[in-house]
């Protein structure tokens, strides 16, 4: 049986990671190069890098942030924001990232999919969705509505018919992110990542609303998921307690779910706990 992976997520600003709630009053939490040491030290599986104000800002990708983060990971590290092109993809590789995620751009140019997994591929490109429930209604047989710019604008795009356009034209892996569950804590929402499971035949990674042990465990498993995006539980300080990379794979493999082993053995480095100051 194949092990599932936990994706640390990073919404970085100016070289900072970030936490929001439902894309909305982002607090500070650390450097973005010190909490990915941090975490690689505590065997996170992945993580990944979002650069949230590059679109708005029409800009490219922070890249020397994307290279500070690079040289202190050792694990697949995907990197978003600001991608307009294959060349902006590959300055992305060559400062270190191993995956490419896109989501604004692929809506406004569906094509990008197709010319990244062609000149990279497959395997290297993530397709990110930003999915809101909007009840079904014509349009939206889901009853899910895509959304881009950071959740502000609308598509038009049912959820479904889209990750599956994705899929076809190059899609490696489709991130599922709930909108309405984003950073409440509430648990990922169960019935889209299912169905967007259902739907395509890549591996499909759960976001927005782990709160606990189980609602990982529940994404990962009802949720058809193969990797589950997380992050107020591991870092956010609107969190009474955080957890721990081994604890919560702990707590995955006590309920089942198939995880990679933690090794007591892996040197941790040294370097300065940035949520201790």
């Amino acid at each position: 049986m194949l092990t599932k992976r936990l994706i640390a997520c990073f919404d970085v600003i100016a070289g900072r990671v970030t936490k929001a709630q439902q894309f909305q009053d982002n607090i500070d939490v650390a450097p973005a190069e010190e909490l990915a040491e941090r975490l690689y030290a505590d065997q996170i599986d992945e993580i990944v890098f979002y650069d949230i104000t590059a679109s708005a800002e029409k800009r490219k990708i922070d890249l020397d942030t994307v290279r500070r983060v690079a040289r202190h990971v050792f694990v697949p590290f995907t990197v978003g924001g600001g991608i307009r092109s294959v060349d902006d993809m590959f300055e992305v590789l060559k400062a270190g990232a191993e995956k490419i995620s896109v989501d604004s751009m692929a809506v406004r140019n569906p094509e990008i999919l197709r010319d990244g997994a062609e000149s990279f591929g497959r395997q290297c490109i993530v397709l990110s969705t930003q999915v809101k429930h909007v009840g079904v209604r014509d349009g939206f047989p889901s009853g899910y509505e895509v959304f881009i710019d950071g959740a502000r604008l609308a598509t038009g795009l049912d959820a479904i018919d889209w990750v599956r356009r994705g899929e076809e034209l190059g899609a490696g892996e489709i991130v599922v992110n709930s909108i309405d569950r984003d950073g409440t804590a509430s648990g990922y929402d169960l019935d889209i990542t299912r169905a967007v499971a259902d739907a395509v035949n890549v591996p499909v990674i759960a976001s927005g609303g782990a709160g606990t042990i189980d609602h990982i465990a529940d994404g990962l498993t009802a949720g058809g998921a193969s990797a589950a995006i997380i992050s107020s539980i591991l870092y956010s300080p609107r969190f009474v307690r955080n957890i721990g990379v081994r604890e919560l794979k702990e707590g995955l493999r006590e309920r089942g779910v198939p995880m990679r082993p933690y090794l007591d053995d892996r040197p941790a480095g040294t370097h300065a706990d940035p949520l201790s100051s």
